[in-house]
């Protein structure tokens, strides 16, 4: 499973592309949120994290009388709330950062991302250099604001993924 993320993206860009072509996604909001909501690391992560919790907790709650979904629900995802937020933050960043997806799969200037607008700021006539620093400090911005907000439960999901219990 870990040697999955070893192949880049670009690889699986044309079956990727050729699969939301026919599910009749191109050039739609689901092709730019879908493909981000899952990944390998997401899942090895999580993993890592849930195999930290003792075994010894879910056999208090079956004495209790907890149902698996409860168990879940109920005790297992908010322990699990550090890895989550740190998931759903790298995400966040990966896909408000993407360019060669998002200009694959959209066709419409409007459903262009920030990151495909930058190359306006490039034509032949040449770059507008301050143009251009000014418009990506301007799309930084809200990435590293919510990065310093939610910067402890990264470091918490990353470091408790880690520690065996």
């Amino acid at each position: 499973m870990v040697a999955t993320m070893m192949v880049p993206g670009e690889v699986l860009l044309v079956p990727n592309f050729v699969l939301l072509s026919n599910l009749g996604w191109i050039d739609r909001y689901e092709a730019l949120i879908i493909p981000w909501t899952a990944s390998i690391f997401s899942i090895f992560l999580l993993r890592q994290f849930f195999m930290k919790i003792p075994k010894e907790l879910n056999y208090a709650a079956r004495v209790d009388g907890c149902t698996n979904f409860r168990f879940l629900w109920s005790i297992m995802i908010p322990i699990a709330k550090p890895a989550l937020v740190t998931i759903i933050l790298l995400k966040a960043i990966g896909s408000w950062n993407a360019f060669l997806w998002p200009l694959v799969v959209t066709n419409s200037k409007e459903m262009r991302t920030l990151p495909v607008g930058l190359t306006s700021f490039s034509t032949e006539a040449g770059t507008v250099y301050e143009l251009l620093m000014a418009a990506s400090t301007m799309i930084i911005l809200p990435m590293i604001i919510l990065f310093i907000f939610l910067q402890k439960y990264i470091v918490k999901g990353i470091a408790g993924a880690g520690i065996k219990g």
